[in-house]
């Protein structure tokens, strides 16, 4: 009852027009919507319509919630929703920005075997209970250059994808069984190679297969080119996950 419930109010929601200050925000703020064809770009704002209606988006370290900040983040995580026919995002219900870098509790085992409680600083996170927080600052620094390869919304989103089934191991949802041993395969051989040695991919991907991924995600977003030339079987992979070819523009 509930799912038909959401699937009536998501249709009239959608048959509304997408607000134009919204639709300024998106072109200013994040340049990876700009290049986009007309019906992914669509595809998009029907995406960021749902997401705003339907998470809870807060301010946090004074940072005051606005529209620009809103739709600025949405805008970025529908970009991952271009392949996906089911829920968006279904287990993330809060997203939590603060003004700039932010610390949080960490703990580690030191080789004396004494465990270890402070904090350090953080961009974002993931979290398994559905949330994910933001610095706002890095959110922008990271979409000001959409070549550099670091996004942080693309990532922490790429978190919460990998996290829909319970487990953070690098494995999205990819819908058909036949589909995991070529995933697998392929994510598994360039985990490898990172841990080997520098690449396109940025060093942090080789920290375990959920960084992997999620720094995988974002450089095929933002360095399409460079990612199909040195890894041209993970561009294939997340080409066909994301349902979007980045690289089928010319290198700016």
């Amino acid at each position: 009852m509930f799912g038909l419930f959401r699937s009536w109010r998501r249709k009239r929601l959608l048959r509304t027009p997408f607000p134009a200050e919204w639709l300024a925000i998106v072109e200013r703020n994040v340049p990876l919507y700009r290049r986009l064809p007309p019906a992914q770009q669509e595809s998009v704002r029907h995406s960021i319509r749902i997401l705003l209606a339907e998470k809870n988006f807060e301010g946090c370290g004074g940072l005051v919630m606005t529209d620009e900040i809103r739709v600025t983040i949405a805008a970025h995580a529908a970009l991952l929703l271009l392949g996906r026919a089911r829920d968006l995002f279904p287990n993330l219900e809060s997203v939590l920005v603060y003004p700039s870098a932010y610390r949080g509790p960490v703990t580690q085992r030191l080789p004396s075997g004494v465990i270890e409680e402070g904090e350090q600083g953080r961009l974002g996170e993931s979290w398994h209970d559905g949330v994910v927080v933001l610095s706002w600052d890095d959110t922008m620094r990271g979409a000001a250059d959409s070549g550099d390869g670091h996004n942080v919304v693309l990532h922490e989103f790429a978190h919460q994808l990998d996290q829909e089934d319970g487990t953070a191991d690098g494995t999205p949802y990819l819908g058909g069984r036949s589909l995991y041993a070529a995933w697998a395969r392929v994510l598994g051989a360039d985990f490898e190679r990172l841990r080997e040695g520098p690449g396109v991919l940025d060093r942090y991907g080789a920290t375990n297969p959920a960084e992997f991924f999620a720094v995988a995600t974002e450089t095929f977003f933002e360095k399409p080119h460079q990612l199909r030339a040195q890894n041209g079987e993970l561009y294939a992979q997340l080409r066909a996950y994301y349902d979007v070819d980045p690289a089928a523009e010319p290198p700016r």
